[in-house]
């Protein structure tokens, strides 16, 4: 799984070559210790009827919320949806049809619990030299009393791979460069096919992450290059 992750400076960049000059990003920050409902970055595009695909990078909320919810608050998390079950989940399988995203991340964070003592050790994940493109959905929600929209985001996730197995038993799902423009094209309907495809295409990516130890983040205020610093 992916439960928090880091995102630096280097992603101005990234955007600048995916957009170009478009979106609503520019109010990001960089951050080393995002959390579940923090403000990411999404790289996406949408069709609106009778109009160009857009290309866009938007700051979003990390915890998918759907259309048709009530309320920004979902009585289950929503910030990773697992690869295989995307279909035949009612909340994952519109936005796959059409609402596909990129989560850059600089790295994520995973922790390692001891059977024996239950000790939870910290460690860093990346790719070295790179950030990485997480496939992800979106989702447009509009509140019922102000009529505000709202973006929402949720990373993908899958069986870990064999360096990650012994820390956990999911990892997000890596997608090389050369296939986000697929991966977020509206114009393609999505499904599972689509999906277990994302995953096998993921698979190099996912192999060639590293990761190494890292001090404990004592609380979720704490921010900074130093939470990403080998113990």
């Amino acid at each position: 799984m992916c439960g928090r992750f880091a995102l630096d400076s280097k992603v101005d960049e990234l955007i600048a070559d995916f957009v170009g000059a478009g979106g609503d990003y520019r109010e990001w920050t960089p951050s080393w210790n995002i959390a579940p409902t923090d403000p990411v970055i999404a790289l996406f595009e949408s069709a609106k009827p009778d109009a160009p695909v857009e290309r866009r990078a938007e700051i979003a909320r990390w915890s998918l919320v759907p259309s048709w919810s009530k309320e920004p608050k979902m009585r289950f998390p929503t910030f990773n949806a697992r690869a295989e079950e995307l279909a035949s989940k009612s909340i994952w399988k519109k936005p796959l049809a059409s609402h596909r995203a990129i989560m850059p991340a600089t790295g994520y964070y995973e922790w390692h619990t001891d059977e024996t003592t239950g000790v939870k050790t910290p460690y860093f994940v990346h790719l070295p030299g790179e950030l990485i493109g997480m496939a992800g959905l979106y989702s447009w929600w509009r509140s019922p009393e102000d009529g505000e929209w709202m973006l929402t985001v949720t990373i993908l996730t899958s069986d870990a791979v064999d360096q990650l197995v012994g820390i956990h038993d999911r990892n997000p799902v890596p997608l090389p460069r050369e296939l986000w423009d697929w991966w977020v094209d509206p114009t393609v309907t999505g499904d599972q096919t689509m999906a277990d495809a994302a995953v096998k295409a993921a698979l190099p990516v996912a192999e060639s992450l590293e990761l190494y130890r890292v001090a404990p983040i004592r609380s979720s205020t704490v921010d900074g290059p130093q939470l990403i610093e080998p113990a």
